[in-house]
């Protein structure tokens, strides 16, 4: 049974490996700019749009992460001044990040959302310009990523961590293996598969 990560993300990629399975990764090919203002509904709609993209039959999974606070989407910063201004909004403040999750077999279409809230520390500006002067916030949603030098701007989380990251890990294996989508002795997905794998 082919199983395909539609995603260009390293994270999510890494994430997927942890759970010892064969998957194949294909980028997806979308215009993310949807006209949809409810944090919930766009990365579903957005995860959707990314697995529907993907061409090739197979077991599909798609995600689409962004950090919503007061009101404001906060995606990927464009530059330093967003990223600039992101952190420092974000600064001491509780932020919720959403995960959309599209998983498309030959029968179903699931499509959920998680949600992780995160607490910033007090963030100073020498800080903020430290972190966004080693260019890592400007691939992820919110202009941080907590699985590595963003850690030091997070003071707590309430949720999944893995969410934050942009793939709720855990309940995508639970949806798989309740499918019989991995093979419940082995871990493995059931089938055989040809291509490159990971």
């Amino acid at each position: 049974m082919n199983l395909i990560l539609a995603t260009t993300s390293p994270r999510r990629i890494d994430i997927f490996k942890m759970l010892n399975i064969t998957f194949k990764v294909i980028p997806p090919n979308i215009n993310e700019n949807i006209n949809e203002k409810n944090p919930e509904e766009l990365v579903k709609k957005l995860s959707l749009i990314k697995a529907k993209s993907i061409k090739e039959k197979g077991i599909i999974i798609a995600a689409d992460t962004i950090v919503y606070f007061n009101g404001k989407i906060f995606g990927k910063p464009k530059d330093y001044d967003e990223a600039y201004n992101m952190l420092k909004t974000l600064s001491a403040n509780w932020h919720t990040v959403y995960t959309g999750v599209t998983i498309l077999t030959e029968n179903e279409t699931i499509t959920f959302c998680e949600k992780t809230n995160v607490k910033f520390k007090p963030l100073t500006d020498e800080l903020i310009k430290y972190y966004i002067n080693t260019s890592k916030p400007f691939d992820k949603a919110g202009a941080y990523g907590i699985q590595e030098l963003g850690a030091i701007l997070v003071e707590k989380i309430e949720g999944d961590f893995y969410n934050v990251m942009g793939f709720p890990i855990s309940k995508v294996w639970d949806i798989l293996w309740d499918r019989g989508i991995i093979n419940a002795s082995t871990g493995k997905t059931s089938g055989g598969w040809c291509g490159k794998t990971f």
